[in-house]
């Protein structure tokens, strides 16, 4: 039985890596932070107690920010594979907390990396690289697009997307770089756009909500499918050759585009609802990002199979009924 390690295992992509990896007979460990309060809702229908006969998902406490935590779990766990999907991810709040960003998401890939070579472990090595690093690079962007990074998020991305080529190049580690791009779902985080634009339509409807603020609607970009997406970075890990891809669908779309099919597929208009808050636009905007995921087709065999209006009609069925729960709550307490 393969053991694999996922790092941000309570987010959208490790819940559903999770799930996929448990699919396929693997031992799963996840790294989860300590906290006062519970964080794991989005794992909670995979988790069976540990004492039981049979249990394949075991949590650690760790950190990214702590070497010694990191240190301990690869010499306790002895992964197989390593899935390094912990970071400070929103974009926009980089820019806020650019410091910490660039201790969890850049120096967090280090601290992995020279943890294994300290450690003499050579587990295979995946690392969540990021669309942002191409930042304002003329679309479509593939694998030889320069890069460009506009914000604190995507130069740390970019740090640990070089940390993982030094790292295989100079000590050769089977260690990858998926860069992905956008990819949403149900589980998305609710202050990411598309699961925001989601949820205020559900709310909207149910008269919990009047309005969306929003930052730039003409930013456009790829959305895909995070199911289908973490597909791909087990593929990447399987893949002979160690090596960096694009993932991507091919098709960009607005936020404007977003919103209007969100709000028309339950009957209203997007104009009467969404409105600008310059709050949330960043002080260097990503104009369009649209990915070329040729080589991943060809030489992983990976094809996004979920298009993008069937996104915005599962996740605006799931926001509707999470919001119409909501509304019965709260009509019954008033």
């Amino acid at each position: 039985m393969k053991k694999a390690l996922i790092t941000g295992i309570t987010g959208q992509d490790g819940s559903y890596l999770a799930e996929l990896l448990l699919e396929k007979g693997y031992e799963v460990h996840g790294i989860i932070r300590r906290s006062s309060s519970f964080n794991t809702q989005r794992i909670d229908h995979l988790y069976v107690d540990g004492h039981t006969e049979g249990a394949r998902l075991f949590l650690h406490y760790g950190d990214l920010n702590d070497s010694s935590s990191i240190n301990a779990l690869l010499q306790k766990v002895a992964p197989d594979e390593i899935y390094n999907l912990g970071a400070q991810s929103h974009v926009r709040v980089s820019f806020d907390v650019p410091e910490y960003t660039a201790e969890v998401t850049a120096l967090g890939v280090l601290r992995m990396l020279e943890a294994l070579r300290e450690s003499g472990a050579r587990p295979r090595f995946y690392q969540a690289s990021s669309s942002e690093l191409f930042g304002s690079a003329p679309s479509p962007q593939n694998e030889k697009t320069p890069f460009h990074p506009r914000s604190p998020y995507a130069v740390a991305k970019l740090f640990g997307y070089w940390s993982v080529i030094n790292y295989r190049e100079a000590y050769g580690y089977h260690a990858v770089n998926g860069i992905l791009f956008n990819h949403e779902s149900p589980r998305r985080g609710e202050t990411f756009v598309s699961r925001k634009v989601t949820r205020a339509v559900g709310r909207i409807k149910h008269g919990l909500q009047k309005e969306l603020y929003l930052g730039n609607l003409d930013a456009r970009r790829d959305w895909g499918y995070a199911r289908d997406y973490v597909e791909a970075m087990w593929l990447s890990l399987q893949h002979a050759r160690p090596d960096d891809w694009v993932i991507a669908t091919g098709e960009s779309h607005s936020v404007r585009e977003l919103c209007e099919k969100a709000f028309a597929l339950v009957g209203l208009d997007s104009r009467e609802f969404v409105k600008l808050d310059p709050r949330y636009l960043r002080p260097s905007e990503v104009d369009d990002l649209c990915g070329d995921a040729s080589r991943a087709r060809a030489e992983l065999g990976w094809q996004p199979r979920t298009s993008f209006d069937e996104l915005i009609t599962m996740m605006v069925a799931s926001d509707l009924e999470l919001a119409a729960g909501e509304a019965w709550a709260r009509k019954r307490s008033g």
